[in-house]
């Protein structure tokens, strides 16, 4: 198998197993009710299933694997308290990496663990899932892992580059990007627990009304503007801001996890244009081309490494299966 073919198995293989472990734990509800973030706990298992595929360890030390990850599984919420996202970015990145590749490396080197890995009375699942019952916490995990055994798991990868909640608001229909400029005043309906997230925040990706400013005025949004703080301060924006209203909608809290917006634009002849948002463009409900993939990837990377190394880098990952040594891709991320 060629490194390429066995870099793939194993970015499955993450996103299968990370998901798998926090749906055991019991998903969302999980999560609200214990305020530990699931956001590291799929991500420490992801990565340490992606490394021990890496590092080709067979199905034993994939269970060794799983204890030495389960020692290490911690995380909570308080990271959403960080306004700048340094600690979210550690907590979804760093520490998750960090600790994943050291599960497979420590079972790589030869140290073996002896018993059951994630069902016993005190160990991981129990303890986390139901309240730490252990029987039946023991029993629905198990149910949990079997009835997403044969579940195809669907990753987002979405167009916007912003905070979630603040997506829903980040591409309306055409008709709409036409008439912004006339635009009265605009009133933006989420989820109330949503809304909470993205109301008048001091980080310009996360604020909803000075994203929805900057559409205003951009009639787009892109990664340069969604993260240009010094714009939140510019006369231009805040008077846009001024126009947009944030509605925290009881009816659409009924829809949760779903997130659905809706979006009421007035403009100034008197018109008035509603639409309602029910996926993010770009989540398996609402799928971005292939054009659309492109286009975003090398906006990200051109900047950083050259227009011409993203074109190329791009064009490699497109045909990866066809890449001999996933070495050869080190070059194109270079920075220019």
């Amino acid at each position: 198998m060629s490194t390429a073919a066995r870099f793939l198995r194993a970015v499955t293989l993450g996103y299968d197993v990370g998901t798998r472990v926090v749906m055991a734990m019991g998903g969302i509800t999980f999560r609200n009710e214990s305020h530990r973030s699931t956001h590291s706990i799929a991500g420490i298992f992801g990565a340490g299933a992606a490394a021990a595929c890496t590092a080709g360890l067979d199905a034993r030390q994939m269970r060794w694997m799983l204890d030495y990850t389960a020692q290490q599984s911690s995380g909570i919420a308080a990271w959403q308290r960080d306004t700048d996202h340094i600690e979210k970015a550690f907590v979804f990145g760093g520490m998750s990496a960090r600790g994943g590749v050291t599960s497979a490396l420590v079972v790589q080197i030869g140290l073996e663990r002896r018993g059951r890995y994630l069902f016993r009375r005190r160990q991981l699942l129990p303890r986390l899932r139901a309240g730490g019952r252990p029987e039946p916490a023991r029993r629905s995990a198990r149910r949990a892992l079997r009835d997403y055994a044969d579940r195809h798991q669907e990753v987002d990868g979405r167009l916007a580059d912003s905070g979630a909640p603040r997506r829903r608001r980040a591409h309306p229909p055409s008709v709409v990007l036409s008439t912004l400029a006339t635009c009265s005043a605009s009133i933006v309906r989420l989820a109330p627990t949503v809304a909470a997230v993205v109301d008048n925040r001091d980080i310009p990706d996360i604020c909803l009304q000075h994203m929805v400013a900057v559409m205003l005025l951009d009639k787009t949004v892109s990664f340069a503007a969604a993260h240009d703080k010094t714009r939140m301060m510019d006369a231009a924006v805040l008077r846009q801001r001024a126009k947009v209203q944030l509605v925290g909608d009881p009816a659409l809290q009924q829809l949760m996890p779903v997130r659905v917006a809706v979006v009421e634009l007035t403009l100034t002849d008197g018109t008035q244009l509603t639409e309602r948002v029910e996926a993010v463009r770009g989540t398996p409900r609402n799928p971005m081309s292939r054009a659309e993939v492109v286009d975003k990837c090398h906006s990200l990377t051109a900047p950083v490494i050259g227009a011409d190394s993203a074109t190329k880098l791009i064009e490699t990952l497109l045909t990866i299966e066809r890449v001999t040594n996933i070495r050869s891709l080190r070059p194109l991320i270079q920075r220019a």
